[in-house]
């Protein structure tokens, strides 16, 4: 099956997250055809999971909890780690969710054993 194009796709997620009632927005735009993204979740608590995505076994795409590692959950850390990643990529998305429940809207598997 072919990808969606990703401002396609960072569409449907920003929508999906507006229907729940979380704000979402996107940070930054890469590619609109084939840029990789990463999603933050921010609790508005100082605190924030990332997520990135990545391929199974089977070649599906599934989404890594970036958080669930050394990276942590503090907001500042998450942020300072997509500044880091969007200079050495300028066709990386960066899509924020606020959510005080976390809910990161995904329709993919996430992996939260992911370690960094």
């Amino acid at each position: 099956m072919e990808e969606l194009k990703t401002d396609f796709w960072a569409s449907a997620l920003i929508r999906r997250a507006e229907i729940a009632g979380a704000f979402a927005g996107v940070v930054h735009k890469g590619d609109p055809d084939a840029g990789a993204v990463l999603v933050k979740v921010a609790t508005l608590d100082r605190k924030a999971r990332l997520y990135g995505p990545a391929r199974n076994g089977d070649g599906e795409r599934i989404w890594l909890d970036l958080s669930a590692g050394s990276l942590g959950d503090l907001e500042s850390d998450v942020d300072e780690y997509v500044r880091k990643r969007r200079q050495g990529d300028p066709d990386l998305w960066v899509i924020e969710i606020e959510d005080r429940q976390g809910r990161h809207f995904l329709q993919e598997p996430v992996d939260s054993g992911a370690a960094m």
